[in-house]
């Protein structure tokens, strides 16, 4: 199935995370369209709206945040449920074989959850009334009108049902006029076909082979992690691919898997700051994420309740965390930086204030309550 890079030998801790801000855009900035980068990227995070957009502007040389609203508009860039049953705007030409691939444990997810069984529905019933949704879904509908349609025929189940169609059923989120091109209460509206019956098996092959372009080399774990697809999927689906991929050691001694014929770059490779948003990627895409996040910060950063905070990446680390705060930008280190961090991390601060400026000056103030539990040694106001 898989042969050693010959030359590499076993990677380091350090060429690994510089393998990963290498795919991930954040060793420099690209310049790229938002929806090429958007494909590069296999998918942002999006169930915070502001989110895809600051992952984009930490990437993208020149970042135009117009970009992605016309991305989104024209449905080049789509958001909907996908992998770890959680929002994401992915590229169009990625849509339908991501959904493919994780239609089964999107679609257990909820049938088998006590929020459906009791609405005594069953998965048939539920099958016929996805037909219909989906086929008139060629318009966006709110939550709210959807909700009424399913109500004239199944009365109380309807709620049940629509829980569980809005998280499987082949629908994306329908952009409006809000700072960030959508709000919190979304309209839905029919998403590209899915690949024919039968082929979920090449479907998931297809998230593999993404997934280590854009956040290779990783284990099995760390694409169960990704996906929250089984183990025993992913390992039959990495078997599958044949010589497509090679295996790498990693730090640990454990088995990597990349590309054949993927690169990567030197571990003296320099890693600029950055602002990431909260839920970036790249802090969520393995099952091992001391890659990018030093073990003794996960718990700042990773909150209990599942909520994660935007960061400060200082040397492709994570250090800290930031937020607007009465104009400017607050930064909260874990550790002590030196001056050049700190004069790194205040150019940052300073490029991203017009564009929250413009959009959305309070972004992430919701979560603000977080920062009563922090470390405040060190922090300091950047400003614009």
């Amino acid at each position: 199935m898989t042969e050693r890079r010959s030359g590499h030998g076993r990677l380091s801790a350090r060429q690994l995370n510089r393998a990963t801000l290498e795919r991930q855009l954040l060793l420099r900035r690209a310049t790229l369209p938002a929806a090429a980068a958007v494909r590069q990227l296999v998918g942002l995070q999006a169930q915070e709206p502001a989110s895809p957009y600051l992952a984009l502007w930490n990437r993208i040389d020149g970042f135009d945040p117009t970009d992605l609203d016309a991305a989104y508009a024209s449905a080049t860039v789509i958001k909907a449920t996908l992998m770890r049953i959680t929002l994401h705007a992915v590229h169009a030409d990625d849509y339908a074989a991501f959904h493919t691939a994780m239609a089964p444990s999107l679609r257990a997810s909820r049938l088998f959850d006590r929020r459906f069984t009791t609405s005594g529905l069953s998965a048939a019933e539920l099958d016929e009334l996805e037909s219909g949704l989906i086929a008139s879904s060629g318009s966006p509908r709110t939550g709210v009108e959807i909700r009424a349609v399913l109500e004239a025929s199944l009365g109380q189940g309807a709620e049940r049902a629509w829980w569980a169609l809005r998280t499987y059923a082949p629908l994306r989120h329908a952009p409006g006029a809000d700072p960030w091109s959508f709000g919190r209460r979304p309209s839905f509206v029919a998403a590209p076909a899915t690949w024919p019956p039968g082929s979920q098996r090449e479907a998931v092959g297809r998230l593999l082979t993404r997934y280590l372009d854009g956040f290779g080399p990783a284990s099995v774990a760390d694409v169960a992690q990704f996906t929250l697809l089984t183990r025993g999927v992913v390992r039959e689906a990495m078997a599958a691919l044949g010589t497509e991929v090679v295996a790498l050691a990693g730090p640990a001694g454990g088995d990597l898997f990349d590309l054949a014929g993927a690169t990567l770059p030197e571990e003296a490779t320099p890693a600029p700051p950055r602002l990431l948003p909260m839920w970036d990627s790249v802090l969520l895409a393995y099952a091992h994420r001391d890659r990018v996040i030093p073990p003794h910060h996960r718990s700042l950063i990773i909150r209990r309740n599942g909520d994660v905070l935007p960061t400060l990446l200082v040397d492709g680390f994570v250090a800290g965390v930031w937020r607007p705060l009465d104009g400017a930008i607050e930064a909260t280190p874990f550790e002590p930086l030196s001056a050049e961090t700190w004069d790194g991390l205040a150019a940052e601060a300073a490029a991203l204030l017009p564009l929250l400026q413009r959009r959305d000056p309070k972004v992430y103030g919701r979560y603000a309550h977080w920062w009563r539990t922090l470390p405040t040694a060190g922090r300091r106001r950047l400003p614009g």
